[in-house]
Order: structure tokens, then C-alpha cells, then sequence
């Protein structure tokens, strides 16, 4: 078989789109680059939203992304790439969840679209305009997809987890006025 389908061209846009994203705000955090904040910003972000350290958090989530979006446009070890940049994007929601659903209102809709879209890469393949399918899918195996999305899933919500209990004990810390004060 040498001739492409629909589909390969396809799975090649969703990759190249997707990953393209992912790389842009994987660069934001690392290095500063599309107005970006770089390490120390993004990990002075991450410790304010509940994410500690700072610095590894931003570090682990601009790596997640920058190279997750750079394997799942080349279409490179697909399952692991997918799962990766699902993963930073499910940390991504966790924030932005209490603001609900919609992006305009600083909801979760756009790390969900693009975590979902990451992690249905991950599953469905990178197609055969991609270095998967040129190296013989040696870093593509079938096995490779739920090991990828169950490890990442696993060190996803012991983070988020995490973040969680802490966002909690530092509530439980602050006491709320007991009375009213009557304005002058």
C-alpha cells in the first residue's frame, strides 16, 4: 500500500494542528517565547494555583507539551506523545475548572479540546504520513497505548490529587468573619 487515504491526511492535520499548539505553550513556559512567562513566571504561576514546587511543575508541564506537540506532529512514538500532552492538560483543566466549562469565562474548554484530541491520537494512531509508520512502528506498538494513557492517568491524578489536598488544608486554614460589620 502507497497511496495515502482521507484519513491519513486527516490524522496528519489533527497532529500537525494539535501539536503545533502544544509546542507554542510548551515554549511559553520553558523559554519565555510568545509572550510567554518562561520558568520562573510560570513557576511562580504554578506554585499561586496550587502546584508545588513551582519551577519543576512548570518545567514538567512546558516538557509535557513542547515535546509531546513536537512528537505528535512528527508523528513519533504517537502513544506516549498523546498521553503526555493529555496529561499536562488535564492539569491544565483541574485550574480552570471552578470557572466552568466555557474558555471565555476561564473555563476548561480548551485544555479539555486539546488533551481529548491528544489522547484520541494516542489511540487512533498517527497514520502513515509519520514517522511511526516510516520507522515501522517500533516505538508505536498496540500494547504501548494503554501502558502510555494508564501511567500518565495514574501520575495525573496524584498530581491533580495532590493539588487538590493542598488547595483544601489551605482553605481550612482561613477562617471566615464571624459577623457582619455594619457600613458606616
Amino acid at each position: 500500500m502507497t497511496s495515502y487515504d482521507r484519513r491519513d491526511l486527516g490524522l496528519l492535520l489533527l497532529r500537525l494542528g494539535t501539536g503545533g499548539v502544544l509546542v507554542a505553550h510548551g515554549t511559553q513556559k520553558l523559554f519565555g517565547w510568545f509572550g510567554g512567562h518562561g520558568i520562573e513566571g510560570t513557576g511562580q504561576f504554578k506554585e499561586s494555583v496550587g502546584y508545588t514546587p513551582g519551577k519543576p511543575s512548570a518545567t514538567a508541564a512546558g516538557l509535557a507539551e513542547a515535546g509531546g506537540g513536537t512528537l505528535l506532529a512528527l508523528g513519533l512514538a504517537t502513544p506516549a506523545a498523546g498521553a503526555a500532552a493529555a496529561g499536562a492538560m488535564a492539569g491544565a483543566a483541574a485550574v480552570n475548572t471552578p470557572q466552568g466549562f466555557f474558555n471565555q469565562s476561564g473555563g476548561y474548554e480548551y485544555p479539555a479540546a486539546l488533551g481529548l484530541t491528544s489522547a484520541g491520537l494516542a489511540v487512533a494512531g498517527p497514520g502513515r504520513l509519520s514517522l511511526d509508520h516510516a520507522l515501522g512502528h517500533a516505538v508505536d506498538r498496540g500494547w504501548m497505548v494503554p501502558a502510555a494513557l494508564g501511567v500518565t492517568a495514574a501520575v495525573t491524578a496524584l498530581v491533580v490529587g495532590a493539588r487538590a489536598k493542598r488547595l483544601r488544608e489551605a482553605k481550612q486554614g482561613e477562617q471566615e468573619a464571624l459577623f457582619e460589620t455594619p457600613e458606616p
